[in-house]
């Protein structure tokens, strides 16, 4: 009641234990679609705004962490929008867009330790799409990758797949989709489908959905290798062949990960994190670990984070579930109905204590009592809540201290015509107190 903000009701399952932190999601279709919450589902942090997001995460930047999303529109497959860092207590610090005129895309929005960022976009091109089925002159999304300044906005890298990848390399005809067969401009054809980023010192590896195909590009904009679809460089046995991949990351010591979503639009088959052990001289690469539950399939979205503590945790994208597995592939904590989906979930360590003040509301009970509600939409260090009453609002004293129970904590207390919460840590002491409110 002291606040309009709505998120799903989640559900979890634990057994054993997880890594620390908090779990961070943006469950699509009810409420705010940015979300953080704790091990039992309840919320810490709601995006307030309505805003649209993806990727919300914890990141580092100038040596601190912060809170990153994606915000903008989505556009029925990609978005136009910008990169958001905020701090520990939700100011934003910065809005990365991309370069050379274009608008970030929402499958990227990654931070280099060089202070840089790695994004997407989908710009409309007119382009001959007969390797495809299409027309001579027809419309496509064609799609680039680039790393900007944080600090100066400055384009660093600017890489288009459009001169380097063919549309015969694409698992996608024009003839599939009557909505996208590239015939006007608002019916672009996506051949490529650029989802994922991850920074090498040889360059960068690139995901493209539509190609099954994970691609090596250098600093010049060469591509060194492909692995996978239909050109690749690399012989994969038949249980590392992965399909419709989201979430391309290089990990250390030469391995490869990515959520294999494996299947699309309802043919058969069942989504994995999948981690790979990858040989580059050799040109071969197999399965080191696979991580599956419970027949979960997510034929859009995904992810697989690597948690510090050994564990995995993988979002199964349009699937609106999370699963965290120990380093052994066992899951030891699972969330669902989040959402109708959640682009990507992680969990990490998160500390944060909003610029905000606590928000407050009273409700008359039977004439002898109110019942108050307190919240702090983002502070993740309440332990209870102090409620103050009184006739006076310039002289209000203790009536009750609850410990906090959730988003939200309610408790009874005498009738009295003022009444302020405030929230207190661990030692009893006071994070912040809310205005004074007329019961």
């Amino acid at each position: 009641m002291s606040t309009k903000l709505t998120t799903p009701h989640i559900n979890v399952w634990s057994s054993g234990t997880t890594a620390p932190g908090l779990v961070f999601a943006g469950p699509m279709g009810h409420g705010s679609n940015g979300l953080i919450m704790d091990n039992q589902g309840r919320p810490v942090w709601m995006e307030p705004t309505g805003a649209g997001v993806t990727d919300l995460r914890v990141q580092t930047y100038q040596g601190k962490p912060v809170l990153t999303y994606w915000s903008g529109q989505g556009m029925g497959g990609h978005g136009e929008g910008s990169g958001i860092i905020k701090d520990t207590s939700y100011r934003t610090i910065a809005q990365v867009s991309a370069g050379d005129g274009l608008k970030a895309d929402l499958h990227e929005f990654t931070i280099t330790p060089n202070g840089t960022a790695l994004l997407t976009s989908y710009p409309t091109i007119q382009f001959d799409l007969t390797p495809a089925g299409g027309q001579t002159n027809g419309y496509m999304f064609d799609c680039h990758v680039q790393e900007v300044d944080i600090a100066t906005g400055n384009l660093l890298f600017d890489w288009k797949a459009s001169d380097y990848v063919g549309l015969d390399e694409s698992y996608l005809r024009t003839s599939d989709d009557p909505t996208a067969d590239g015939t006007t401009a608002a019916k672009a054809f996506d051949p490529y489908h650029v989802n994922a980023v991850s920074l090498r010192p040889d360059g960068y590896l690139v995901s493209f959905r539509h190609t099954h195909t994970i691609y090596l590009v250098d600093r010049t904009g060469s591509i060194q290798w492909r692995m996978g679809g239909k050109r690749s460089d690399f012989t994969l046995p038949a249980n590392a062949v992965f399909a419709w991949q989201h979430d391309v990351r290089q990990r250390a010591g030469g391995v490869i990960s990515m959520f294999d979503n494996h299947y699309k639009d309802g043919t058969t088959g069942t989504s994995r994190g999948l981690i790979l052990s990858v040989d580059e001289q050799k040109r071969t690469a197999s399965v080191k670990l696979e991580l599956a539950r419970g027949g979960h399939r997510g034929n859009a979205m995904g992810n697989v984070q690597f948690l510090d503590n050994g564990h995995y945790m993988v979002g199964w994208g349009s699937d609106p579930a999370a699963t965290e597995f120990a380093a052994d592939g066992t899951p030891v904590f699972e969330a669902t109905n989040i959402g109708s989906g959640s682009y990507r979930v992680y969990r990490s360590v998160w500390t944060a204590t909003p610029t905000t003040v606590p928000d407050v509301v009273v409700v008359q009970g039977n004439g002898s009592t109110m019942q108050a509600y307190a919240s702090w939409n983002g502070a993740t260090e309440i332990a209870s809540w102090r409620f103050l009453t009184g006739s006076d609002a310039s002289s209000l004293k203790e009536a009750a201290v609850v410990k906090k129970t959730g988003f939200e904590t309610s408790v009874a207390v005498a009738a009295a015509p003022h009444l302020a919460a405030q929230a207190l840590d661990a030692q009893g002491k006071v994070l912040a107190t809310s205005s004074v409110v007329n019961s």
